[in-house]
């Protein structure tokens, strides 16, 4: 008789420093408490929030896989070969959830191509709630990540997906590395039109949560410190 194969757990994590049971479900803690397989792209902080979510949970006998930028990929093809042996891995994400804005995707594809069991686990995604809270349409919306860094790349990028926006009626989602966030809301005010409506969604989830949404030409009274502070901009042509 075959084996069965263990599953892969897609595992949240909260978005900053909050409690985590604030805003993950107990379905995370469980699974947390069960596995001892992990897909992780910092040690420390996936032990620290492992510890935090289960606190009785010995550490020695964690196995991380390391999962960053210089991860060996003909390394990373054998993090799921436990799986067939019956053991279950979980993929954790840094911030919010896996592969969504985060590293994971082909670990994701790989389960597929193996034949693994896929669990997503609830959780908080920046990028959802902010789209929840924009009151823009939800029904049609675009994520793009991030936008060129050079001036004039960047103004085309913002000029098209103005365009795009009003075209199809969809809003478009981005984001900018969080020092360059103040920066980044001077450019949108300057680029956009003034009947452009824009959303910034800083701190989702946390203590220190700002969320508004304003047209371009109202948004030029508005100032926030949004430096080093993750953020999500959304903007909608009407």
């Amino acid at each position: 008789m075959s084996k069965t194969k263990g599953s892969l757990y897609l595992i949240p994590t909260t978005l900053g420093d909050c409690d985590p049971m604030d805003v993950l479900p107990v379905t995370v803690k469980r699974a947390i408490e069960t596995l001892d397989y992990f897909i992780v792209e910092n040690e420390k902080t996936a032990r620290k929030f492992i510890k935090t979510i289960a606190p009785e949970k010995s550490q020695p006998s964690l196995k991380l896989f390391k999962l960053d930028k210089y991860a060996n990929p003909a390394e990373v093809l054998t993090y799921l070969d436990v799986c067939e042996e019956g053991v279950s891995v979980g993929l954790l994400s840094e911030a919010g959830v896996p592969a969504i804005a985060d590293p994971g995707a082909d670990i994701v594809k790989l389960a597929h191509e193996k034949g693994i069991k896929v669990i997503p686990l609830v959780g908080p995604s920046s990028i959802i709630l902010a789209m929840m809270a924009s009151g823009f349409n939800g029904q049609n919306f675009a994520f793009n990540g991030y936008l060129p860094i050079d001036a004039a790349e960047k103004k085309a990028a913002l000029k098209n997906l103005e365009k795009l926006s009003l075209e199809k009626n969809q809003s478009q989602i981005f984001i900018e590395t969080p020092y360059r966030n103040n920066k980044f809301l001077l450019d949108l005010k300057t680029i956009l039109h003034p009947a452009t409506m824009l959303c910034v969604a800083c701190d989702v989830t946390l203590p220190t949560e700002y969320i508004k949404t304003f047209s371009i030409k109202d948004w030029k009274n508005e100032n926030p410190d949004l430096q080093k502070r993750p953020a999500i901009f959304i903007i909608h042509r009407i």
